[in-house]
């Protein structure tokens, strides 16, 4: 893998290379090299790694027993609670527009719905209003985003569709109301989802080269314009980082350039620990209404696994890594910490190991079945059973303190 330059000055091959999931991987396996050296906060227990595996496959065969499996991406929250809501309620509405517009306004939907996805807290909870149904967490908030969506709130015109302005005006009020905050409900970052919406308007309306006419959807045009029918993972990933990158507030910025979601960790070549975690969950879950409009994307199982508190928890929870020192359990540790880095790079490390056993396990090559399709099928899920069945409130087992920005 590239090495950073050691000196102070970057140059623009190290920037290229810090916007891709070799970066992450780099990062994560020299904190898996730490780990197993002692030099962590957390101990690794290869024993119980077959143990794992064959969890994560229980939980895939409970929700896939066919394996047909889609990517692990938002859509899927849109389908929460048995409703299919894209299906029943946004296809209808879009179903006599061309294959391009349907596409630019699916990912006029997702783009602002994953950057509303970070933790919601154990308190908060969705009520919906059409089937009566209380839903909670990740799935919570994208049926909320989606219903924000689709009431016009982020177009300026009330249409459907987000628009540069239409963020740019959203109030703290509607988000608030959309999402059903109250102090009885109270919702986990508020302020940095709301920041992040409107960081967004203000990049697309500044950056007309990735998003010509404002809208985040209209990177579709981008793409084709720049790589044609076809890209791959890695190409629109750097995509999402390219133009999204200045959403994130108060991160590393090199030439400029801010890094998104990479933190600064002395133990790792260069000193910076790559994640990208909701550029990839966004890519992911850009990947089906592109596919939708008749674009390929290629070479997906490049990708790295999401490094969040339901992969790193299921992790902690089946005690394949513990903490070294099992009073941080009960502290509060920010994203920047050093203890909250060793343990996101030990989920990449772990899931492309998971991936690449359940793969063999399950007779599937990387390519039919990328980890994409084992973060959706499997850990992402095993994560949360794991997480119920040693607390109530199925909450992460290391308490973080989210901006509503990372996690």
């Amino acid at each position: 893998m590239s090495k950073l330059s050691k000196s102070n000055s970057y140059t623009e091959k190290d920037l290229d290379f810090l916007l891709s999931p070799a970066a992450i991987r780099q990062s994560a396996e020299a904190i898996f090299d730490l780990t197993k050296n002692g030099k962590t906060h957390f101990t690794y227990h290869p024993e119980k790694f077959e143990g794992v595996v064959d969890y994560v496959i229980e939980v895939i065969k409970e929700n896939y027993p066919t394996l047909d499996i889609p990517f692990h991406s938002r859509w899927g929250h849109f389908r929460a609670a048995g409703i299919d809501r894209v299906t029943d309620v946004l296809d209808p509405k879009i179903k006599n527009l061309d294959l391009r517009e349907q596409a630019r306004i699916k990912l006029d939907l997702v783009i602002t719905s994953v950057l509303l996805d970070a933790g919601a807290g154990a308190e908060w909870k969705y009520l919906e209003k059409s089937s009566g149904k209380t839903i909670t967490r990740s799935e919570g908030l994208g049926v909320a985003s989606f219903y924000l969506f689709m009431d016009g709130s982020l177009s300026d015109s009330g249409e459907l569709k987000a628009t540069a302005k239409g963020l740019q005006n959203l109030s703290k009020e509607k988000l608030c109301e959309a999402f059903q905050v109250s102090p009885l409900n109270p919702l986990v970052g508020v302020d940095g989802r709301l920041a992040l919406l409107k960081n967004l308007g203000q990049t697309i309306e500044a950056k007309q080269d990735i998003f010509p006419g404002g809208r985040p959807g209209n990177i579709v045009d981008y793409l084709n314009a720049r790589y044609g029918k076809s890209f791959t993972g890695a190409q629109l990933l750097r995509a999402v980082l390219d133009g999204l990158g200045e959403i994130w507030p108060g991160r590393i910025k090199i030439a400029g350039v801010n890094l998104g979601d990479i933190w600064a960790y002395e133990k790792v070549p260069g000193a910076l620990a790559a994640f990208h975690k909701l550029s990839q969950w966004m890519t992911y879950s850009l990947c089906e209404p592109l596919q939708e409009a008749g674009f390929v994307v290629t070479d997906v199982e490049k990708l790295t696994g999401l490094a969040e508190y339901r992969n790193g928890g299921l992790l902690l929870d089946r005690e394949l890594i513990t903490l070294t020192d099992k009073k941080l359990a009960e502290e509060t540790h920010r994203p920047d910490s050093e203890l909250i880095i060793e343990w996101r790079g030990l989920t990449i490390a772990l899931l492309d190991r998971i991936g690449g056993a359940v793969q063999k396990k399950l007779h599937k090559s990387p390519s039919e079945f990328p980890l994409a399709k084992v973060l959706e099928g499997g850990t992402w899920w095993a994560g949360r059973k794991a997480a119920k069945a040693l607390r109530v409130d199925s909450s992460p087992p290391l308490k973080i303190e989210s901006d509503g920005t990372v996690f």
